[in-house]
């Protein structure tokens, strides 16, 4: 059965393939899909070890990655100034994609909607997608040099 409402949530400040594992995964199983996109303050308090764009400027790349593939009526952004979003509040969503480092988190999520009276999320896990040596993909790697955003080494 397909999903209603499907909920990520990210700085995706560098669109890369494990990015994209977790969109394609959302819209597979869900009519909507959802992005808690993290605001500019959350990304100051959250010390990332790299310079990450502002929140307008990531907020037009997802854009433009979904109306390329003709989704953009399918995808819906939000800011986010904490971990949990809408995804605590919102009683329409019916399951969340996060990467299995992320686990741990949707199933806090899980716990703070039911103490609210809300239906539990059907979690989907995405695996994380690897480098070509065998290391996950992810921003840090990308704007250190180690590898581009589709995991080849440089």
């Amino acid at each position: 059965m397909k999903s209603t409402k499907v909920v990520v949530g990210g700085t995706f400040d560098l669109l890369h393939d494990g990015h994209k594992a977790l969109f394609e995964k959302a819209l597979e199983i869900g009519h909507l899909l959802l992005i808690g996109l993290t605001t500019d303050k959350m990304v100051t308090e959250s010390n990332k070890k790299h310079k990450v764009s502002p929140y307008f400027e990531r907020k037009k790349r997802l854009r433009n990655y979904f109306g390329k593939k003709g989704v953009s009526n399918r995808v819906k952004i939000v800011p986010i100034g904490d971990p949990y979003g809408p995804s605590i509040k919102d009683q329409d969503i019916d399951a969340i994609v996060v990467s299995k480092e992320r686990t741990e988190r949707a199933k806090e999520i899980n716990r703070i909607r039911l103490c609210r009276g809300l239906q539990p999320l059907k979690i989907v896990i995405v695996n994380m997608i690897l480098a070509e040596d065998g290391v996950p993909i992810s921003t840090t790697r990308i704007k250190r040099g180690e590898i581009d955003r589709k995991g080849h080494l440089l």
